[in-house]
């Protein structure tokens, strides 16, 4: 049940003071399809799902399905910590017609790792669409090891691992236990090539948002054979990855998408604008890169 393979963004949500931006959102999906980007996700932690109303994570959902018309895969991010909720929310965008889930590890009150099996195989059994896992241990304070992954490899509709645990060696067990039956998927942009290198299916990218077509041709290019010009995109992309992280995401990226002309629009609290010192790194990194700034 592949998914996709290349680059996936994880798309920023536009807020005005109101809602979502719908017409701005519309704007940047289409950035990304002329860009090359392979997939769409939308509602994922890039996307300030934490604070988005139930409503607004469905009329997001829905729009952006609608607008991009099959031309690329929709995945939309269901995750959190209450499994009746995130069953409830994985229904509601298969109706919508979602390609595919990506649903982050509970946080907070988290679990053991026969918890996470029993957590992912309920909603895998309550919908028929492809489940992407996201583990990201620094976000949620809780790490899928890969004998559990080995075990939900198992399971029908359980399709892939967006890792952004920064453990290389954890990827490469991964990916000896699983990679026949699950794609797994950089959830870091400074680690795609060498997850790539492990069998790796692409990334569901961060730095994707401001530059599609460089991160697609990253992937492209490895698995076309040709590592030496991946090899190089990543490290032209590497300073950018730098920039875009300096504080928490999503705040630097929609500063970014803001620098350029995008109506990417405010952050919710309890994110907050950039430090004056962070925003000029950001500048100058998207400078050197050759952005036009606003």
């Amino acid at each position: 049940m592949s998914v996709f393979t290349g680059s996936g963004v994880a798309l920023v949500t536009p807020f005005t003071k109101d809602g979502v931006n719908f017409d701005a959102l519309e704007q940047m999906i289409e950035f990304q399809i002329a860009g090359g980007t392979d997939a769409l996700i939308v509602c994922g932690t890039t996307g300030e799902p934490s604070t988005m109303t139930a409503k607004e994570k469905h009329d997001t959902i829905k729009f952006s399905i609608e607008r991009v018309n099959h031309r690329i895969p929709v995945i939309a991010g269901t995750g959190g910590n209450n499994t009746a909720e995130v069953i409830e929310a994985s229904v509601d965008a298969q109706q919508l017609g979602a390609d595919a889930l990506l649903i982050v590890t509970p946080y907070y009150n988290k679990t053991t790792q026969k918890g996470l099996v029993e957590h992912y195989t309920a909603i895998a059994n309550a919908v028929d669409i492809p489940i992407i896992i996201y583990n990201v241990p620094s976000r949620t304070g809780l790490n899928m090891t890969p004998s559990t992954l080995e075990k939900l490899s198992h399971v029908r509709n359980i399709a892939g691992m967006k890792e952004a645990s920064g453990n290389i060696v954890q990827v490469a067990e991964m990916a000896r236990l699983c990679s026949d039956r699950i794609d797994i998927y950089s959830g870091n942009d400074d680690q795609v090539v060498p997850i790539l290198s492990l069998g790796g299916k692409g990334v569901i990218s961060v730095v994707a948002n401001i530059a599609p077509k460089d991160t697609h041709d990253m992937v492209i290019k490895f698995l076309n054979g040709d590592i030496e010009g991946s090899r190089q995109l990543q490290f032209k992309l590497n300073p950018l990855v730098e920039a875009l992280f300096i504080e928490v995401n999503p705040i630097p990226v929609k500063t970014a998408l803001n620098l350029m002309g995008f109506n990417a629009g405010n952050l919710r609290l309890p994110l907050t604008e950039m430090s004056e010192s962070n925003l000029a790194f950001l500048r100058q990194r998207m400078i050197e890169y050759g952005f036009e700034l606003k």
